[in-house]
């Protein structure tokens, strides 16, 4: 059953983000997903949110790109008449030291997870309502790196923490939260569930598994529903005990 409410998800196209877009439709929400460079996966998402009896638009935005980005929110404003949630879920991850990364993959890094989320956000502003969601999917990395390589990474993914603090505090009076999630390990193109990458990562989880995109799409419904109304400035770890 629709709820009336729009969602629109940066990244959308695979892994977590494609997790999320559908959770968010299966909660009623029209959703607009972004992509920057797989037309066919993103498309094949939005088939089956329609094909679920959902509503959804794949809109390529590179989220480096401020222009995409507030092109991509006009077009979801313009198809579905307002803006309610905004997941900011692109990201990009290059490990190795830091002396080591070219200038490039540093720099893409920070323009895809740092100014990506602000360029999203500042996009969005204008069309949230009072009550509005803004969520980030930020990285358990940003508390804790225990494996050579992820200066770089875990600078960007920290900075969303301190990022969404300040805008709590922007936000509070128009009754908007803003709030961060933090994911430990979890399946994806290149880490399988059952892969060599997967049971590398085990040595550091309490449990004996890492995550999947479905139990983090689970945490994003809870923070762009009603009952975490009173949920802002917050960065949730969902980790299976990486940080225990």
């Amino acid at each position: 059953m629709s709820t009336g409410k729009v969602a629109m998800v940066t990244g959308g196209s695979r892994g977590i983000g494609a997790a999320i877009a559908r959770r968010l439709a299966e909660d009623g929400l029209r959703v607009a997903l972004t992509y920057a460079d797989s037309p066919h996966r993103a498309d094949e998402v939005a088939g089956q949110i329609e094909c679920a009896g959902g509503q959804a638009l794949a809109l390529r935005a590179d989220a480096a790109d401020p222009d995409a980005v507030t092109a991509a929110v006009e077009r979801t404003v313009a198809a579905y008449g307002g803006l309610d949630v905004l997941v900011s879920n692109a990201g990009v991850a290059t490990v190795g030291a830091l002396d080591e990364l070219a200038p490039e993959q540093i720099d893409r890094m920070i323009d895809v997870n740092v100014r990506g989320v602000v360029h999203a956000v500042r996009a969005a502003l204008p069309h949230l309502g009072d009550g509005g969601r803004i969520i980030t999917i930020g990285s358990v990395n940003a508390e804790r790196i225990p494996f050579a390589g992820g200066a770089a990474y875990g600078m960007t993914k920290a900075a969303i923490a301190g990022l969404v603090r300040g805008l709590a505090r922007d936000l509070g009076p128009r009754g908007i939260t803003v709030n961060n999630i933090q994911p430990g390990p979890t399946a994806n193109d290149r880490m399988t569930e059952d892969g060599a990458l997967a049971e590398a990562m085990l040595q550091w989880l309490a449990l004996p598994r890492i995550g999947s995109p479905r139990e983090i799409a689970a945490l994003v419904s809870y923070l762009a529903g009603p009952e975490a109304a009173f949920i802002t400035g917050a960065s949730l770890t969902i980790d299976g005990g990486f940080t225990a």
